[in-house]
């Protein structure tokens, strides 16, 4: 399956940010690509509460859902929308960051809410409290697809190895990690990260990625790291997106997944274990 990833730079306009990646699809398409992905909150990339909640909607009232849907079915494309930044009725009043995997026919395949939240302070002037504007999932998904069994992750999540693991063991041979990663980790950890994940699983990792200095109407401005990636289930970089707004393809091919997993068939090598018991 041709692949498509798209790195892009929202702003937080939900608007403009569908007309760029409608026009990304269309040139992916173009391209021979049926299958494309998003980054994290494609729809928009804002520190303001007060303009997030004027901007978005629930899930089913989504503009940039509703549209990307029908452009998926336009051009006959899977879609993994990296993520959407939704509105939820909790009480709280916290937003969902949901993935979602869109079929050729432009129905909704499956969706993930991101489970772990970015709680960090990265430096005196860095400082993330995701968990206040966002409320955390629960639940890992695997989605079968007929050219790939594709584990749903998002950004922070890659932190955790456990999940990878599970969706791997699950059946999963793509892990998608699509992101808005800090420029600063994102230098230090980015591709270690997603290569420690593949050698792990012996999955192919896509990862599409905001990138730049992203234009805001109100609050802070915020800097992504950007370096699309694709990883394959040896381990190696195959595809890297650089700083740049733009797409990168990847044939992906699932024996790849087989051959590494035969060379270590690390998956099914658990044992049980008692402790740790400190001494």
């Amino acid at each position: 399956m041709k692949t498509a990833l798209l790195q892009i730079t929202s702003s937080d306009d939900p608007a403009e940010n569908l007309a760029t990646v409608q026009t990304m699809m269309a040139e992916a398409a173009a391209n021979g690509a049926g299958y494309v992905l998003t980054p994290e909150v494609t729809n928009c990339l804002s520190g303001s509460r007060t303009h997030q909640n004027a901007v978005l909607r629930h899930q089913d009232d989504d503009p940039m859902l509703a549209a990307l849907r029908e452009t998926a079915a336009q051009h006959g494309q899977w879609l993994t929308i990296g993520s959407l930044g939704l509105k939820t009725h909790d009480a709280d009043g916290r937003l969902a960051n949901r993935q979602f995997l869109i079929d050729p026919t432009g129905a909704i395949k499956a969706s993930y809410d991101k489970i772990h939240m970015f709680d960090v302070q990265v430096s005196a002037e860095e400082t993330y409290r995701e968990s206040d504007g966002y409320r955390p999932g629960a639940k890992a998904v695997v989605a079968e697809t007929p050219f790939a069994n594709i584990g749903m992750t998002i950004c922070y999540d890659v932190r955790f190895p456990k999940l990878y693991r599970a969706l791997a063991q699950a059946g999963a041979d793509v892990l998608t990690v699509p992101a808005a990663f800090s420029h600063i980790t994102g230098a230090a950890h980015w591709h270690a990260l997603l290569q420690a994940r593949a050698i792990e699983t012996g999955c192919w990792i896509l990862a599409p990625a905001q990138t730049g200095q992203h234009p805001v109407t109100r609050g802070p401005s915020r800097k992504t790291y950007g370096h699309s990636l694709v990883v394959s289930p040896w381990g190696e970089v195959v595809k890297d997106a650089g700083t740049e707004s733009g797409i990168v393809y990847i044939d992906l091919d699932r024996e790849k997944v087989a051959q590494a997993r035969m060379r270590i068939p690390s998956l099914i090598h658990d044992k049980e274990f008692d402790g740790p018991e400190r001494k």
